[in-house]
């Protein structure tokens, strides 16, 4: 798919938009480069390297049923609490080695560490510099607010946003519409001058469609398989923005 922008008129783009809300991780914050740092620190301080043939073999593990376990918290099923247990938990149980204990000590020194590291998605920074003086910024995520204002204050993203709105402020999750429309309240800001940034296409851009808020797909890999839709705008480089906004 070409990645480009469906509106050509930067004039009218910029008095169609007056509010941008951005998701956090993977979208800014370089959440799966710094997950995969933080992990690789704890499995080999705390040892997990004898009960696995690598760390790439754990690590495969621990993001499928992480995966599914994110999925059955979006959906009410299991508490934040119980995702944090079995997400560590299940990789040692995988083989053979369920110790509560531990997976209890490596989640714990997990959730001390990743918040403070500070990598960003490329050119988040500049891109944020432009942006801020132009445009009432918001984050919109479904992460843990105990994290992700952490993260921000440690990538040094947290002055850019007006707001904050995380998924733990309604107990609901993206894509939700109650949960957009929460957002698009608590900021007076108003769907048709909204614009929602993110790289989760269930999350982001299915959510927003949704409530009828432009939408624009930040992906860095081809997709797999047709869209269901054409987003919005389509980009694979966060300066992309800077062309329409």
């Amino acid at each position: 798919m070409e990645r480009i922008a469906l509106f050509s008129d930067s004039s009218k783009i910029m008095s169609r938009y007056k509010n941008l809300f951005f998701d956090l991780d993977d979208t800014l914050w370089a959440f799966s480069s710094n997950a995969r740092t933080t992990f690789q620190e704890v499995y080999f301080e705390h040892g997990l390297d004898g009960f696995f043939p690598s760390f790439d073999h754990y690590y495969n593990i621990y993001q499928q049923r992480n995966t599914e376990l994110w999925v059955e918290y979006g959906a009410g099923r299991i508490t934040k609490d119980e995702l944090n247990k079995q997400r560590f938990l299940y990789p040692l149980t995988a083989v053979g080695h369920p110790d509560e204990e531990l997976a209890k000590t490596y989640s714990d020194d997990f959730f001390q560490r990743i918040p403070l590291k500070s990598g960003l998605m490329p050119h988040a920074k500049e891109v944020l510099d432009y942006l801020s003086s132009r445009y009432n910024l918001y984050i919109l995520s479904n992460g843990f607010r105990e994290l992700q204002t952490q993260k921000m204050q440690s990538a040094g993203i947290d002055g850019y946003f007006k707001r904050v709105i995380l998924s733990e402020d309604l107990g609901l999750h993206k894509p939700a519409a109650q949960l957009f429309h929460f957002a698009l309240s608590a900021t007076q800001s108003e769907a048709r001058n909204t614009l929602m940034i993110g790289d989760s296409w269930s999350a982001d851009i299915e959510g927003a469609k949704g409530v009828g808020v432009d939408q624009a797909y930040y992906s860095l890999v081809e997709p797999v398989s047709p869209l269901p839709f054409q987003p919005t705008y389509f980009i694979d480089d966060l300066r992309q923005l800077k062309s329409f906004l």
